[in-house]
């Protein structure tokens, strides 16, 4: 019954978000772009920021926090001044593609486009490929899940790196999901959600080409370019994306504090923030240490990088991330969420199965 009225509770969430979008397509898209089309969007805001707090599980308020609290109100944010992909690109004039494009963590693919990182100078690493589909990631998520069942044989340490596989599982499949969705009702070719972060050789390589890459190009056109056109003028072209990266991460920072609350209902702790604080600084160094290395034969080779990179990612993400999590029982509650969907969705098939003999 649990399972029954929290399902109810979404199915409102959802309706909530679509009215709020059917006002956004109809009405305030007809007010002029700029400060008057904001205020109009505000009430609309606002209501993003509280649906998660309707929801008493922990993985759909986790969703609703990533894909609607934060990527869907930064995308209206961005419509409010006519830019990002409600604006841009082929016209939106289809309500369909317009709720889908603000709810769903997509991109569209467009012929010779590449995936720009957040700063310059980046090269590409000719390390080799290691594809893994949806259906092979669907398989592996589930086989992490009921490896859970024998935690108290495991280190905690260890049971943190599952962690860092599951959530790059589960986001992978959740927006696999999004774009297979789209593809099936509007025919549209999208972007891949990441590029096999699990090969990256670098932390510009993992955050700015490789991991939840829809995020990514979020926080550059809200963030990232935005601060870098203000940092130009007192730092000038060559070191204006040094700030407008530290203030990309600190808002990535604050915005999973966000989820992490929606998620835990527990006073944020600030983990979460230096983790991406953290990174952000890391990354700043990075450039630094390219610049003074740019020119000269020195370089290693692309397992060593791949291996400290994903190393620094997953020993900082055990150290400042997951904790905050494990410590509210976030993780338990979770898996047993995902166990809880599966029996239910069993339940309800076999009840379908004998209703229709």
């Amino acid at each position: 019954m649990g399972m029954e009225d929290e399902i109810k509770r979404l199915i409102k969430v959802c309706l909530s978000i679509l009215a709020s979008l059917c006002y956004t397509y109809f009405i305030a898209s007809k007010i002029p772009k700029g400060k008057l089309r904001f205020f109009s969007l505000l009430p609309i805001f606002c209501l993003f920021t509280i649906l998660p707090l309707s929801l008493s599980t922990a993985l759909p308020a986790g969703v609703i926090a990533l894909f609607i609290t934060w990527l869907g109100s930064f995308k209206l944010l961005l419509f409010s001044f006519g830019l990002g992909p409600l604006s841009s690109g082929p016209p939106l004039n289809s309500l369909l593609l317009f709720i889908f494009t603000t709810c769903l963590p997509i991109k569209a693919k467009q012929d010779g486009q590449h995936h720009h990182q957040i700063a310059p100078n980046h090269k590409t690493s000719q390390n080799p490929k290691l594809p893994l589909n949806l259906p092979t990631k669907v398989f592996l998520f589930g086989i992490l899940v009921a490896l859970t069942d024998f935690t108290k044989y495991v280190h905690p340490n260890i049971l943190l790196g599952q962690y860092c596989c599951m959530l790059y599982l589960f986001v992978d499949i959740i927006v696999g999901l999004s774009n297979a969705t789209m593809r099936a009702l509007l025919g549209m070719q999208l972007e891949s959600p990441s590029n096999e972060p699990y090969l990256s050789t670098s932390l510009q390589d993992f955050w700015g080409r490789r991991w939840n890459l829809m995020v990514t190009n979020t926080l550059r056109h809200t963030v990232h370019k935005p601060m870098r056109s203000v940092m130009e003028t007192f730092l000038g072209p060559r070191w204006a994306p040094l700030p407008a990266v530290l203030a990309a991460f600190l808002v990535s920072g604050l915005m999973h504090e966000l989820i992490f609350f929606y998620m835990t209902r527990v006073p944020p702790t600030w983990e979460v923030t230096w983790y991406f604080v953290l990174h952000g600084v890391c990354l700043v160094v990075e450039f630094g240490v390219k610049r003074a290395l740019s020119g000269g034969r020195w370089q290693l080779h692309w397992i060593v990088s791949t291996l400290l990179t994903i190393g620094f990612v997953v020993v900082t993400a055990t150290w400042l991330f997951f904790p905050p999590l494990v410590r509210n029982g976030v993780d338990a509650r979770a898996i047993e969420e995902c166990k809880e969907l599966v029996e239910f969705m069993k339940e309800k098939l076999k009840w379908d199965g004998l209703h229709k003999i």
